[in-house]
């Protein structure tokens, strides 16, 4: 406190000046922070095109804020000598400009890890990468964590925190956050997994053998999902890289299949003609794969003839391919009813004894 009376003394008496020149000193950075960030970018990004895209940057904000600092900080500098400050005043100055500094790089080296920053959009589109945005938006989780653990262990070094002390002190303690965070390593483990293997993206609908539903995000611990009835399920992400997932976006088609019984009284060649009816119908429909379809008599049943139908559709979408097997359906009934042919009755014959 005495110290900073003394400052204050020795500014009224002699070093009013220097103090005016050190506040201009500060406002000139301030007020050319916005330019000397702009100046700096454009030497760095040759294609930059606009001042929009360049203050877009993730570097811009950041290197104003660093700018800015470095006015403060070259301040003091020019007052040290005038105001014969105290060196551990000037070290903690030093300290503070060095970890703003380290904390304004890493926040700018984070923002460039997102998928709408130009740097990845750049990189995806000159590597052509076809990377699914949810899947490199998990890497890019990463490495933004990664960046702000270094940042981190960088500011502890500028304190001059002893790191090997700190981590043997926090030995004893590891066991039991080790313990304690088993269930959250296997979490984020099981991300990695589902990155690597990509059983699927944000926006399709996969199946668990418990849950069910559209998936919404992927983060370092869980899976968001939201189900037909429109509730949220975050499921671990250990438990879904442990389970067996349906994915029913992936199809690529889209298996019909019925069979008909048909009556007991039905001739050979009705079967035929009805067989060769539906085979036709099926053909001229613009949504049937013409070589995946099998129209065939099966079986000969106690209670009924067994009539197959196996046949893939285009159509991936659930709504559509609901709406096509009904018109596929009515269409098969009146083939049969039209060729006079009933279907047979599930029916159990017994037998009194008097």
């Amino acid at each position: 406190m005495e110290q900073i009376i003394n400052i204050i003394e020795s500014i009224k008496a002699l070093q009013i000046i220097d103090v005016i020149v050190a506040i201009c000193l500060i406002i000139l950075f301030k007020v050319l922070s916005p330019s000397i960030a702009y100046v700096i970018i454009k030497l760095f990004k040759f294609n930059s095109k606009g001042k929009r895209a360049i203050k877009e940057s993730a570097f811009y904000n950041p290197l104003k804020v660093f700018i800015t600092i470095l006015g403060v900080y070259l301040a003091v500098l020019f007052l040290k000598a005038p105001l014969n400050l105290p060196e551990n005043i000037m070290n903690i100055v030093t300290k503070v400009f060095q970890i703003i500094s380290v904390l304004a790089f890493a926040k700018a080296l984070a923002s460039s890890f997102t998928v709408q920053s130009s740097l990845i959009r750049g990189i995806r589109k000159k590597w052509k990468n076809d990377v699914e945005d949810s899947m490199l938006e998990f890497a890019l989780k990463v490495a933004r964590a990664i960046i702000y653990i270094i940042a981190l262990f960088i500011v502890l070094a500028i304190l001059q925190i002893n790191l090997s002390g700190l981590v043997a002190g926090l030995g004893i303690g590891g066991i039991i956050v080790t313990l304690a965070a088993q269930d959250t390593a296997k979490n984020i483990f099981g991300g990695v997994v589902l990155f690597i293997d990509k059983p699927f993206n944000v926006g399709d609908w996969i199946q668990t053998p418990n849950y069910e539903g559209a998936v919404e995000d992927i983060t370092f611990r869980t899976t968001r999902i939201r189900s037909a009835e429109n509730y949220v399920i975050n499921i671990p992400n250990s438990t879904i890289a442990d389970s067996a997932v349906i994915n029913w976006s992936k199809l690529e088609k889209r298996r019909y299949k019925i069979n008909l019984m048909l009556s007991l009284n039905t001739r050979s060649e009705q079967i035929a003609q009805v067989s060769d009816k539906i085979r036709e119908m099926l053909s001229n429909n613009p949504e049937v794969i013409n070589e995946d379809t099998t129209v065939t008599f099966t079986n000969i049943a106690n209670n009924g003839l067994d009539l197959m139908i196996d046949i893939y559709v285009k159509t991936t979408v659930y709504k559509e391919y609901l709406k096509l097997k009904n018109q596929l359906n009515k269409n098969i009934m009146d083939i049969i009813h039209n060729s006079q042919i009933e279907i047979a009755n599930q029916a159990t014959t017994v037998y009194l004894e008097d």
